[in-house]
């Protein structure tokens, strides 16, 4: 009895304890500096260093145009992100369905994902520039330049474009990984049946992979929120006017051309919080509809 009990007993310790390695990683370099970070934003900076100023700093976030501009910018994000989905979803959905030449579309969409940000931000600078390539291209075809980089309303738009290209790869790799748990005899059926391709990809390719859609949603907004910096740096500097500011831009400033620690903590508290909201929010929208469908 006592050695059917000591094995019942290390059974149910083995998965903690294979657990704990895990677990102390993410408390002690992801959980624990994230508790010391919401406490320092509120701290003060200057004068008041190491000073409990309340929710001085939040405030002060909230007086601030570039921040405001940077929230707005991320409003735009999340209104984009269904596209910056599609794309990739769309590009898997005809690898899956084999269109011709999908074995070399395979390679040549993952390609830009290996390339670094500031590779890719310097390659479309000058791709991008008023003088440059693409506007050569336009005035060929009879259309007036557009100032990519320099005109406010459409600099944020050619700055999420440029990483969209260069991201999708990864999003196209979690859905062909998703595509091969599709039951292929459905989208058979259906084509039998006479449906039209958006009528499988609808009815058939979007419910079968709710929980992959769900996952890349997710990600995707994570990387729009956190790994901009590299294009924004180099396409744009945060300008023109501000107009590409974001709040992982606006917490480097801060940090580290003004010297101000603690409203940089505040403002990326701010990011978790938006990132935290945002996410869940998605997942139970997804979640809803996935039931629905």
């Amino acid at each position: 009895m006592r050695r059917r009990r000591g094995g019942l007993r290390s059974e149910r310790l083995a998965p903690l304890v294979l657990l704990a390695p895990a677990v102390l990683v993410i408390v002690g370099l992801r959980l624990w500096p994230l508790v010391l970070g919401i406490n320092f934003s509120f701290t003060g900076d200057g004068d008041r260093d190491g000073q409990a100023v309340g929710f001085d700093n939040y405030l002060t976030l909230l007086g601030d145009p570039l921040f405001r501009t940077a929230l707005r910018n991320v409003g735009l994000l999340v209104l984009l992100l269904p596209v910056a989905v599609a794309v990739p979803g769309l590009l898997a959905t005809f690898i899956y369905l084999k269109v011709p030449g999908h074995r070399v579309h395979r390679g040549v969409y993952f390609f830009p994902a290996v390339l670094s940000p500031v590779i890719v931000g310097a390659i479309f600078t000058l791709l991008l520039a008023f003088d440059g390539p693409v506007n050569a291209l336009l005035g060929l075809a009879g259309l007036g330049p557009v100032d990519w980089l320099g005109d406010p309303d459409v600099a944020i738009f050619a700055v999420v474009g440029v990483h969209v290209w260069a991201t999708f790869g990864m999003g196209l790799v979690v859905f062909l990984a998703g595509f091969a748990t599709l039951d292929r005899s459905l989208l058979d059926a259906a084509e039998v049946d006479g449906a039209s391709l958006a009528q499988r990809i609808r009815h058939v390719v979007v419910p079968g992979l709710s929980r992959t859609i769900q996952f890349v949603f997710v990600t995707t907004m994570i990387g729009l929120l956190t790994s901009m910096f590299g294009l924004v740096y180099v396409m744009t500097s945060g300008g023109p006017e501000g107009s590409t500011y974001l709040p992982e831009y606006y917490v480097w400033i801060q940090q580290g051309q003004f010297g101000q620690p603690a409203l940089a903590s505040a403002a990326s508290t701010a990011l978790f919080l938006i990132m935290l909201v945002v996410g869940l929010a998605q997942v139970a929208v997804l979640r809803r509809s996935g039931r629905e469908d």
